[in-house]
């Protein structure tokens, strides 16, 4: 839910920014809000990909519903027509917006149950499964290895959460029994 107030709040950021295009050719003082604006809007945009939006989903939701937005608030704000041409054009991006994210869960359906297929242990193209956090911590599996694997097939978590345990490894038993002989 949080991924899609950011992109909510990137698309207004960025309708924002536009308008006071618009009006910084009467007041120059409004170019402070375009820049800062287009800043905050890649910012939050980035953060979106970020958090595992793909980028087709995020950019055309972000391009799409800003150029809609904007259309209607030019013709609110400023006076601008919305003939028929325009709404058309107003209606074909809606809908393709709608068919990009259908096409998405399909994807995201159609990748959750070949991985389920897959195996518990297993990904579809052959990398590593899902690693216990204890088996991690044991080092039943050197970290290294699973975060290479990770990276090329896993999913963001997995690999933040190994980065996370690289960070905190526990020291290697053989320099603690070695430490203990020596005392």
């Amino acid at each position: 839910m949080t991924t899609w107030l950011l992109l909510a709040a990137a698309i207004l950021a960025e309708v924002t920014a536009t308008l006071s295009l618009r009006g910084a050719l009467d007041r120059p003082a409004l170019y402070v809000v375009v820049v800062v604006g287009y800043v905050l809007t890649f910012a939050l945009l980035a953060q979106v990909l970020r958090r595992g939006m793909g980028l087709g989903v995020a950019y055309g939701l972000w391009g799409a519903i800003g150029v809609v937005l904007t259309a209607g608030a030019s013709a609110v704000l400023f006076g601008e027509s919305l003939g028929a041409l325009k709404v058309s054009g107003i209606l074909l991006i809606a809908a393709g917006v709608a068919v990009v994210e259908l096409g998405s869960q399909r994807a995201r359906r159609a990748e959750a149950a070949t991985a389920a297929d897959a195996g518990a242990g297993e990904r579809p193209h052959g990398g590593p499964g899902p690693v216990p956090v204890a088996a991690a911590d044991t080092a039943e599996i050197p970290v290294e290895e699973w975060l290479a694997g990770a990276t090329a097939y896993g999913s963001r978590g997995e690999v933040e959460l190994l980065r996370e345990l690289e960070i905190h490894a526990i020291p290697d038993e053989s320099e603690d029994e070695h430490e203990g002989k020596e005392a």
